[in-house]
């Protein structure tokens, strides 16, 4: 009965016109590592978290747990990354509770038609009952036969259909998007299957990729956005910036950190991945100071652009450009 009621209130939400609040170009982040931002299901999803993403075999074990143990209350990884198992044996490890902890995950293309069974498995991998977030990690229903061949008879709104069953079932807490352009989030939320507005729109967000329209449009339709690649990854044009550079130098601070503190005060999560004990521990120590306004608008206004995550690989083209 209870799961009932909480899916019932879930379909409720979803068809509240959300009244977005006028965005503020400069906020505080004072006490960034305890932020938490409330979700349209009124969950709190911590502002900080640890990405997996791209991080080497036998070192996300280790690299969970002391992010863990430094303060971190977010770990973000995906079926597809294949470290499932390690992000739970680094939480296990931890000592930390399970119910002090957000973990999000995602589902895989070539799942699209097997979502419980998607859920289920990274479920058994993680070792927990549950996850706080479940995303669609691509808008491509891959044919697992045939990785370059999208489903004749399937697409995305059919696997959020699926997902929307999620919730009820108690392995998930909050349901969610990844990669999705303001063209699929049209799609998705005008289609009369839609009962759930995605919580949560996970998307590469940094400098020098900084998607204002999408990122605008998620925050009109109630959706908050979650930065991945939020560095820029490994070997990243960023970090000879003379714009970031000079930001940081005048700060006392990493580049990093500048970036995850642009991240938070802009209004979105930010989930930095390392295995390296001493960033892992750098990028979390954001208390205590914040960038100015005009220290903000000069990262806004950098003109470089490139994208860590491209769509060549997909059997369907995802990025149209027109997030900006």
């Amino acid at each position: 009965m209870a799961s009932t009621k909480a899916t019932s209130s879930l379909r409720r939400l979803a068809n509240i016109a959300y009244q977005p609040q006028p965005a503020r170009a400069y906020s505080s982040q004072l006490f960034a590592s305890r932020k938490t931002y409330t979700l349209n299901t009124g969950a709190k999803i911590p502002a900080i978290g640890l990405g997996t993403w791209q991080s080497k075999p036998h070192e996300v074990e280790k690299a969970v747990e002391i992010a863990l143990r430094k303060g971190y209350r977010h770990i973000d990884t995906a079926l597809a990354y294949g470290n499932e198992e390690e992000v739970g044996r680094g939480i296990k490890n931890s000592g930390v509770p399970r119910e002090e902890i957000w973990l999000t995950t995602k589902l895989d293309n070539p799942w699209h038609k097997r979502v419980q069974e998607g859920i289920d498995s990274s479920l058994k991998s993680l070792g927990t009952d549950y996850v706080d977030l479940y995303l669609i990690h691509w808008p491509s229903s891959t044919d697992p036969s045939d990785l370059k061949k999208h489903h004749p008879d399937w697409d995305y709104i059919k696997t959020w259909q699926e997902m929307q069953k999620l919730p009820a079932t108690g392995k998930v807490r909050n349901i969610g998007v990844s990669n999705f352009g303001i063209t699929h989030l049209e799609k998705l939320l005008n289609d009369p299957s839609c009962k759930i507005v995605p919580a949560v729109n996970q998307i590469e967000i940094h400098p020098n990729n900084p998607s204002p329209k999408l990122i605008e449009y998620n925050t009109s339709k109630g959706i908050h956005s979650t930065g991945y690649s939020c560095l820029g990854s490994t070997n990243s044009p960023l970090y000879s910036n003379e714009t970031l550079l000079a930001v940081a130098k005048a700060k006392g601070k990493t580049p990093q950190q500048v970036l995850l503190a642009w991240g938070i005060q802009k209004g979105w999560s930010v989930i930095p991945k390392s295995v390296n004990k001493e960033r892992i521990e750098t990028n979390f120590e954001l208390d205590g100071w914040d960038l100015t306004e005009d220290e903000l608008k000069k990262l806004d206004n950098m003109p470089e652009r490139f994208k860590v995550c491209g769509d060549a690989w997909l059997p369907v083209k995802v990025f149209f450009g027109d997030d900006e």
